[in-house]
């Protein structure tokens, strides 16, 4: 005759073929593995948190100090401390008014605006070409652009000086911003989020009278908006940030962009760094905008893009 054995707190279950206290036992020793578990992940989490929160605490650092030191006097700037003893705004007013600081800051506007606009179309309209349309040539197309990728910037500054010698383009906005009105890489993201698209939608598309165009402009694009919003805050962050080429093709103070603008102004400046890092603050802001309005597009553009592949 067989012995049927109960838990507790489990009544009207049988357990059969098995002692009570071995399986008690057997229970205890399983939740405190549980335990154990669950105390290991919370301690990796906290260590993993705290070196997320160091890391960060590192990159924000030199932000902060040159924030705080371009509040300070010229006698204060060598103090380490991060609270300025005398705050002033008057770092800011004297930048403004010995350079030709606000006529730098739209022509980065301007060259960085259009550029980015130039991009998201044609990066965009070459991407879903080469995604969706197969013709004769097309591998070859993308392998040959992708192949520019692998060119340095530095070996093409001499043919784009020669190009804009010869077409006059130099000390001009034109002459700044057409080495980056098509990118390479944007063409290449676009593409890969293209091809994600089903098939099916585009022939559905098609069958009712859409043109290509059209297609392209109405239904691809918007189902690929976070990898254009991701496009769009690299590059104006690239021609925003570009020093060299803008240093090269500009030769009046007016045509200057701000990151050339500001080297000019430190090399005239020399020690005045309190008045330095007050150029450096105003340079920034707008990339600290852009980011905190735009992060969340950032975040999943670039998840997406490793999706994608």
């Amino acid at each position: 005759m067989t012995t049927k054995t109960y838990f507790p707190d489990e009544p009207g279950v049988p357990l059969t073929g098995v002692r009570k206290d071995d399986a008690t036992a057997s229970r205890r020793t399983a939740m405190a593995g549980v335990r154990r578990d669950q105390r290991r992940r919370r301690a990796a989490r906290i260590a993993l948190t705290l070196i997320l929160l160091l890391g960060g605490l590192a990159m924000i650092f030199p932000f902060v100090w040159m924030v705080v030191s371009s509040l300070k006097k010229a006698q204060d700037i060598y103090t380490l401390s991060l609270i300025p003893p005398e705050p002033t705004w008057g770092n800011y007013t004297e930048v403004l008014q010995r350079t030709s600081y606000i006529r730098w800051f739209l022509n980065s506007v301007i060259v960085a605006g259009i550029t980015t606009l130039s991009v998201a179309f044609f990066d965009s309209l070459a991407g879903y070409t080469l995604a969706k349309f197969r013709f004769p040539g097309s591998t070859a197309v993308f392998l040959l652009i992708l192949s520019t990728l692998m060119v340095p910037t530095e070996m093409l500054v001499i043919p784009w000086y020669m190009m804009s010698i010869e077409f006059s383009w130099t000390d001009s906005y034109w002459g700044i911003m057409f080495p980056g009105v098509i990118s390479a890489f944007g063409v290449f993201l676009m593409r890969q989020f293209f091809m994600g698209l089903p098939n099916e939608l585009i022939d559905a598309a098609r069958l009712d009278g859409f043109s290509e165009f059209r297609i392209f402009w109405k239904i691809g694009l918007p189902l690929v908006k976070p990898a254009v919003a991701a496009l769009c805050i690299f590059t104006f962050l690239g021609n925003w940030n570009a020093y060299i080429w803008p240093l090269i093709v500009t030769r009046s103070d007016t045509m200057r962009t701000l990151p050339v603008g500001i080297a000019f102004f430190s090399s005239e400046a020399q020690s005045s760094f309190h008045l330095i890092m007050a150029a450096a603050s105003l340079a920034t802001v707008p990339v600290i905008i852009i980011f905190l309005i735009f992060q969340r597009h950032i975040i999943k553009g670039i998840a997406l893009a490793g999706l994608k592949g």
